[in-house]
């Protein structure tokens, strides 16, 4: 499952974005699965412009961010990106086809199971603070939240990662889990703090994430 490619790998990422979704845009998953599986590639940067063209609507229907060329293919979903890449790279994806299944399911667990609720929080949070709306609908998302990181918590137990040994569906968990980085829900499960420790620990993670900031650092917005 060695990789064998020796083009150029593109990943499109934004040239900027506010301060409170600095370190959180969905690049960041693939930067950090293609430091763990030491792919280079270079960080094709666009913006809004980019985003409404038709020739980017070509690559990303959506006009989203990431979106992956390598080889003549082109991908676009962080998450059908980074299950690629595993499959290229022992350190992501283990060998045997149990295994592999098993990090499969934990890759849909994190964007199925865990992202909507997290993703919908942080919706109320960042962009509806203060709506009257949000004044009974933010406690029951909150308690879906909790609900579902007790469940993660639970999971783990004493394992360091979800099957063992730090695969894909870690990274995509814990940049998952991040996007509570303005709460404190991650504080009050141990479990799960540490889990997120652990991987933001790794080489790969603090590299992805200097290389993110530091293209927004590079770009601020015109005065």
């Amino acid at each position: 499952m060695m990789n064998t490619h020796t083009n150029p790998i593109t990943v499109t990422a934004f040239r900027w974005v506010p301060p409170f979704a600095q370190g959180l845009v969905r690049d960041l998953r693939v930067r950090w699965a293609l430091e763990e599986a030491g792919l280079p590639y270079t960080a094709k940067l666009i913006g809004p412009e980019d985003q409404a063209s038709a020739e980017y609507r070509e690559w990303q229907p959506f006009g989203q961010v990431p979106a992956f060329a390598q080889d003549g293919l082109e991908l676009f979903e962080s998450g059908a990106i980074v299950l690629h890449i595993a499959e290229q790279s022992e350190a992501l994806m283990p060998n045997d086809a149990a295994g592999r299944a098993r990090v499969k399911t934990w890759l849909f667990a994190a964007l199925n199971s865990i992202e909507p609720a997290v993703q919908e929080l942080t919706v109320i949070d960042l962009f509806h603070s203060g709506a009257e709306w949000t004044k009974a609908r933010r406690p029951q998302v909150e308690d879906r939240v909790r609900s579902r990181l007790g469940a993660l918590a639970a999971w783990l137990g004493e394992r360091d990662y979800l099957e063992g040994r730090y695969t894909a569906a870690d990274l995509l968990m814990v940049t998952v889990l991040r996007n509570l980085r303005h709460t404190d829900l991650l504080t009050q499960v141990p479990t799960i703090k540490a889990y997120c420790e652990r991987c933001e620990a790794r080489p790969a993670f603090q590299k992805a994430l200097r290389d993110q900031l530091a293209d927004f650092v590079e770009h601020p917005p015109a005065a």
